[in-house]
């Protein structure tokens, strides 16, 4: 019987916090997962990472396992000491009793895998829009949903779940799902499913942070006079002055007028000067009275070339 370094297998130093274990997990867990995953040896991976999860993220496994100590290498000749006990039943992370290694099953007892087992966690994406990221929303999505059949085996059905959209969700963050992952064993629950959301590109805002910005497309007489001008926002149109003098780049801050949350963010407007066409005799003739009466160099502050 080969030793399992767990820790090895997951990639985290054995003082890892059982926060930073959980949060490796869920990015191998992503990554190997053998319906999407395009890695060599995926499947296999995955059934390792799996493994070791059970075993470092349940407080009494992991000390039991701690006190064989730190000089075994991984797959090294193993032999539990004398008097070794079992540790804990072993509630398994959505993995079959029989995909355990004999490793796992000497040191926490195969036979307790095997009855009750909470299902696996799902991890899947999902893109909104802007607008739902701001004001919140609820969506029907369709998904690939895992589900065991009469034989105990784990297929998938596309399924309609209603799924909400709390207001102000940032790029990154995760809906849960509770209990809409892959199905457990005997008497123990499924395993969650996790939403990872995206936030679509938009035809006008771009956004950084919780912060939007916009560009505001203006004439060369307002950005020279200054205007009063309506902009978009989010959450409805709102009025802006323009200073006189302005130039293409110059920044207007909006404050509050972003992303909501605890603290919200800002909608900048940039400004960029738009040139009239010129498109008729008469428009060429306002140009060159505008050269003509307009003593103006931009490359002034070159020097002489």
């Amino acid at each position: 019987m080969h030793y399992k370094d767990y820790y090895a297998i997951m990639g985290v130093e054995r003082s890892a916090s059982a926060d930073d274990i959980k949060r490796v997990y869920r990015k191998l867990a992503r990554k190997y997962h053998p319906d999407v995953s395009k890695e060599p040896r995926a499947e296999e991976r995955f059934k390792e990472i799996g493994e070791a999860y059970e075993v470092l993220r349940d407080p009494e496994k992991r000390a039991a396992y701690d006190q064989l100590g730190s000089n075994w290498q991984s797959e090294q000749d193993f032999t539990p000491p004398p008097g070794w006990q079992p540790a804990g039943g072993a509630r398994a992370h959505g993995f079959d009793g029989g995909q355990f290694s004999d490793f796992f099953e000497t040191l926490f007892g195969g036979g307790a895998a095997r009855g009750s087992m909470r299902g696996e966690d799902e991890y899947a994406h999902l893109t909104v829009t802007l607008e739902e990221a701001f004001n919140g929303a609820t969506r029907a999505v369709r998904l690939t949903v895992p589900h065991r059949d009469g034989r105990g085996h784990i297929t998938r059905d596309v399924r309609t779940l209603n799924v909400r959209i709390p207001k102000g969700i940032q790029q990154g963050q995760q809906i849960r799902l509770t209990g809409q992952g892959n199905p457990g064993l005997g008497n123990a629950g499924a395993g969650d499913l996790y939403l990872e959301i995206a936030i679509g590109p938009h035809p006008l805002y771009r956004m950084e942070g919780r912060d939007l910005y916009l560009t505001l497309p203006v004439t060369p007489w307002e950005a020279a006079l200054g205007a009063k001008l309506k902009v978009p926002t989010l959450g409805g149109a709102v009025e802006v002055r323009l200073p006189p003098g302005s130039q293409t780049g110059q920044k207007l801050r909006l404050k509050g007028r972003g992303m909501g949350g605890p603290t919200p963010g800002d909608q900048y407007v940039l400004v960029e000067i738009i040139n009239p066409r010129v498109d008729s005799d008469r428009a060429r003739e306002i140009y060159k009275q505008m050269a003509q009466e307009l003593a103006f160099d931009p490359r002034a502050h070159w020097g002489t070339l």
